[in-house]
């Protein structure tokens, strides 16, 4: 959440989803990891051709108030990607997708920052998924 991190992220993210050929009208992801992400490639997305909003989807409806399950820049009938901070086992992106489909949504894909290499991608492609990542945990040093 450092301010060079956020333009660094940014910057990558939303190169990454143009390189996809992905066309959002917004990105987000579940509550908290994916927050930062969004806000930041929403924000690199300002002032260019293609300026995309940012969301949050809630680990769990409220309660109280509107109850809703996503907050911020959302509504039915959005094509949208969806962003995790990392990949481990796909079931945070999983619940979000979930979440979003039934709130309305068409997610185009999945981008994510890290993939841990610890399998949650490929669930994530046998659902059918595109998933596409900013780097892994070899490439980072993080794997023998």
């Amino acid at each position: 959440m450092s301010a060079a991190g956020l333009i660094l992220i940014g910057r990558m993210g939303w190169e990454a989803i143009r390189k996809a050929g992905w066309h959002p009208t917004g990105v987000g992801g579940l509550t908290l990891g994916a927050d930062p992400v969004a806000y930041a490639i929403a924000a690199a997305s300002f002032q260019t051709d293609a300026q995309i909003d940012a969301f949050s989807v809630r680990k769990e409806a409220k309660t109280h108030g509107t109850g809703r399950s996503i907050e911020g820049n959302f509504r039915a009938g959005d094509t949208v990607v969806v962003v995790e901070d990392v990949i481990t086992s796909g079931s945070s992106a999983r619940q979000a997708v979930t979440t979003i489909e039934n709130a309305g949504g068409q997610v185009l894909g999945i981008l994510a920052v890290v993939d841990r290499e610890e399998g949650g991608k490929a669930v994530l492609e046998e659902d059918g998924r595109r998933v596409v990542t900013l780097t892994n945990a070899s490439e980072l040093g993080l794997r023998p």
